[in-house]
């Protein structure tokens, strides 16, 4: 079993012993980590309520020359992300098995009201404007956030024309299916740490063939921004086992929205006419389920 991050072991076995002054930046830096990197001594003093002296005295106490060298500690922890083991003994290892479900629940609440609270509307206006004004709109994400990107290009498609869904089974098929991304297209790139290599190097290439880039992703200090002037950024604190793409999902369900609430005509005559071809072809004939007063019924059983 692999053994913790050197610096949350420091942490671990000096809690016992910590004020609560720094018991708060304790509990902070496990939280958030990610975010605690890049504030300075007093942005986290005033994050966690407790004075720019106590957080350079916690520094030290856990064996640094001070505050830059903890600090330093803090970014390689985000560099290297802590691997599912880690994460899981970080956020569940004092949990009983009865407050999983409440705890996770909640935690998942918290993060949409973080997006809800940090996320830029000009931005999404300029994602949603982006996304009609294209000609084609390629959608890339891969492991966990394949089903994300899933999600997306079947309702985008709904509302667009010309969708592609990047298949990234391997990076040589990426460009195969990029080949002719140019000016007039947009690329949405979907990626949470671990970050993809691949789906880092396919908003590259869309940025070099002057594509527009929108990301989604969870900081500003993600490497999908640096392709990209527009990006959603939503929260994720993948600080478990499972990712937690919640908010992400959240933010997916917000620019669909907003894009049929720009288009309702289109949309709707859409609608009107998948539901002739439905009818029409018997799509659902066979295979669906109707709520009949307070029974189920299945459509097409019994019939020939």
């Amino acid at each position: 079993m692999r053994s913790k991050n050197e610096l949350l072991n420091k942490i671990e076995d000096g809690y016992p012993k910590f004020s609560k002054g720094q018991r708060k930046l304790a509990d902070f830096i496990r939280k958030d980590y990610d975010k605690a990197a890049f504030l300075t001594a007093a942005k986290m003093g005033e994050e966690v309520g407790v004075s720019e002296s106590t957080v350079v005295r916690f520094a030290m106490a856990l064996g640094y020359d001070g505050y830059p060298a903890f600090q330093k500690a803090l970014g390689e922890m985000v560099r290297t992300k802590l691997n599912s083991i880690q994460r899981m003994e970080v956020t569940y290892g004092r949990i009983s098995q009865g407050e999983i479900l409440a705890t996770v629940l909640h935690s998942d609440i918290e993060k949409i009201k973080l997006t809800m609270e940090a996320i830029d509307r000009e931005t999404f206006e300029m994602a949603v404007d982006t996304i009609l004004n294209a000609r084609k709109i390629y959608v890339v994400g891969i492991r966990s956030c394949a089903p994300l990107a899933s999600f997306l290009c079947f309702y985008l498609n709904l509302v667009c024309d010309g969708v592609v869904a990047v298949n990234t089974s391997s990076p040589s098929e990426i460009f195969e299916q990029m080949l002719r991304i140019n000016e007039e297209d947009a690329i949405i790139g979907i990626s949470f740490p671990r970050y993809s290599m691949r789906t880092l190097k396919a908003l590259e290439y869309a940025s070099n063939r002057k594509a527009k880039v929108i990301t989604l992703t969870d900081s500003v200090h993600s490497p999908m921004t640096l392709y990209s002037s527009c990006n959603l950024i939503a929260r994720s604190d993948m600080a478990s086992i499972v990712d937690s793409l919640v908010a992400p999902l959240s933010v997916v369900n917000a620019l669909v929205v907003a894009l049929c609430m720009k288009k309702q005509k289109e949309v709707i005559t859409t609608l009107e006419t998948l539901e002739e071809i439905w009818d029409e072809y018997q799509v659902y004939n066979k295979d669906e389920l109707n709520l009949v007063g307070e029974k189920m019924e299945m459509s097409g059983v019994g019939e020939e």
